[in-house]
């Protein structure tokens, strides 16, 4: 199979520049899958684990939230607002995060904004607890 240039670069700075086979990640329209000689493409992050296959065919996952996604001239760019490489996610943290999120949820007097935030934490944290069991 091809490669081609994958960069990660998220709001903490480049997390990953080299040569993959491919990279399956959530956009906000759903999944998308590039591989080598992709057509150039431009479009919004969502939650979710991306799945990277290595130039040597080796897969790492991350957690991936929010951000862009363009492919151009056969580079791949990914600006993630959050890139966690599921072997580096503090799985009792997010655990941790995910059972604070659940209890904020359960309060009856939580007003509305603040039940939006509370089920985005939630979200990211079963996004991080997800990647975290799919990376092992």
């Amino acid at each position: 199979m091809s490669a081609y240039q994958l960069d990660v670069v998220s709001m903490d700075g480049p997390e990953f520049s080299g040569n993959v086979q491919k990279l399956l990640l959530r956009t906000i329209a759903g999944d998308v899958e590039i591989l080598a000689r992709h057509m150039n493409y431009c479009t919004s992050i969502g939650m979710g684990t991306a799945h990277v296959v290595m130039e040597d065919g080796t897969e790492r996952t991350a957690a991936c939230i929010g951000g862009m996604l363009s492919v151009m001239n056969g580079i791949c760019r990914v600006l993630p607002t959050t890139w966690e490489w599921s072997d580096e996610i503090d799985l009792d943290r997010a655990k941790a995060a995910k059972e604070k999120a659940e209890k904020a949820l359960n309060d009856a007097k939580l007003d509305a904004e603040a039940r939006v935030r509370a089920q985005a934490k939630l979200y990211r944290a079963l996004v991080r607890i997800g990647s975290a069991s799919s990376g092992q």
